[in-house]
């Protein structure tokens, strides 16, 4: 078995990043990651954890994910949207989360940009689906970004989205499963029209 891989508690094969006990990140890359969504709060949710992801580790950032929760009201896109300044400067103190002010605001603008952006990210979301033939076969094989993952942040910024460069947008594509980067051999590369080379 390749030693990107790694026999989970329960004797599944799982992605070796997720890890191998009973814990959050292993139902994270079970039940989120790569699993295709059009639910706009989970989506936002995988783009502010991408925001806050840009110059950090996902290990870093996937610890703080219930504070993010509680800090941005659920992922609800609405209230979120409708933070004031006031919000800003509370959860800069809010040693819970990143206290970025940059990211935070930017999570606010985001919030704003999917209220009212045409199309809308589910829309925007599925135009860039990639169709894999294969699963792929290691980490190495994984890119940082890709000209699909360019071209949607290219399209998100023009909408006023922000922090959405192309690696931080192609994390975000893997998280709702606009592409399913599950290895080779993990449970969940399914959905492939072949494993073959």
């Amino acid at each position: 078995m390749s030693a990107d891989l790694t026999i989970g508690y329960d004797g599944k094969p799982r992605c070796a990043w997720a890890g191998a006990g009973d814990t959050p990140s292993v139902r994270y890359h079970d039940v989120v990651w790569g699993a295709r969504t059009d639910d706009e709060s989970a989506m936002f949710e995988a783009l502010t954890l991408g925001v806050f992801e840009v110059g950090l580790s996902w290990s870093i950032v996937f610890g703080k994910r219930d504070a993010f929760r509680r800090a941005f009201r659920g992922f609800d896109i609405g209230r979120v949207a409708a933070m004031s300044e006031g919000d800003v400067d509370r959860l800069v103190e809010d040693a819970s989360i990143i206290r970025n002010r940059r990211k935070i605001e930017a999570t606010i603008d985001n919030a704003r940009a999917m209220s009212s952006a045409s199309p809308d990210l589910p829309t925007l979301a599925k135009s860039y689906e990639v169709d894999r033939k294969r699963a792929p076969r290691s980490i190495a094989e994984l890119p940082a970004s890709t000209p699909q993952s360019e071209a949607f942040a290219k399209q998100l910024k023009s909408q006023g989205y922000r922090f959405v460069g192309p690696t931080s947008v192609y994390a975000f594509m893997q998280n709702v499963g606009v592409v399913n980067d599950h290895l080779h051999g993990c449970f969940r590369a399914t959905g492939y029209r072949s494993h073959a080379r």
